[in-house]
């Protein structure tokens, strides 16, 4: 087990070393300059567009350039930290849109639609804190990887048990307390 683990450092140690080494500070300025350029582009052409179709165009945009400025700077300077980042950018960035895409409903079905786009976000956000607990090898790990899953799990549920909920809402009477009721019961909620 323990060589295993020595195995394990030593081959994330050579990955992380290698991408140290993949930019210099000229090049980075540069990419960082390229994304701002490609933003603006992207920006501008949403500008012919009207409405929500607009707004989800910006949205999008500002995703993309959310993304890679994260995947920029893990490029640049490698560690768990900055992964966590780009899968956190990655998340937040389909959230916003999802959430513009949830504009066009209304009523019980836009709730709905943005219940279960926040479900999505609290499930990467849940995913890159224990992907980031995991990269991070110390003595504590085990234990440190016991309590970030449980809270992950824990997250994730909840999330699950409100949009779950949300469904229950366009229903009444005895089939909305039905639903309730079967909700709480596979989430685990009281």
């Amino acid at each position: 087990m323990k060589n295993k683990l020595l195995m394990l450092s030593f081959a994330l140690s050579c990955a992380f070393a290698g991408n140290a080494m993949a930019m210099t500070k000229v090049e980075y300025k540069a990419a960082k300059e390229r994304i701002s350029a490609d933003y603006k582009v992207s920006r501008e052409k949403c500008a012919s567009l009207k409405a929500n179709a607009k707004d989800i165009c910006v949205s999008e945009a500002k995703g993309i350039e959310k993304v890679a400025k994260a995947e920029l700077e893990a490029q640049y300077e490698p560690s768990a930290k900055h992964d966590e980042k780009v899968s956190l950018a990655k998340a937040e960035a389909a959230y916003d849109t999802a959430k513009e895409k949830c504009d066009d409903l209304a009523g019980n079905a836009k709730d709905v639609c943005v219940k279960d786009a926040k479900v999505l976000l609290v499930k990467a956000r849940a995913d890159a804190k224990v992907a980031r607990a995991a990269a991070e090898t110390t003595q504590v790990k085990s234990e440190k990887m016991g309590e970030v899953k449980k809270s992950a799990s824990d997250d994730k549920r909840e999330a699950e048990y409100k949009a779950a909920k949300e469904r229950c809402d366009s229903l009444a009477g005895a089939v909305k307390d039905s639903c309730l009721n079967d909700a709480k019961a596979k989430y685990g909620m009281k």
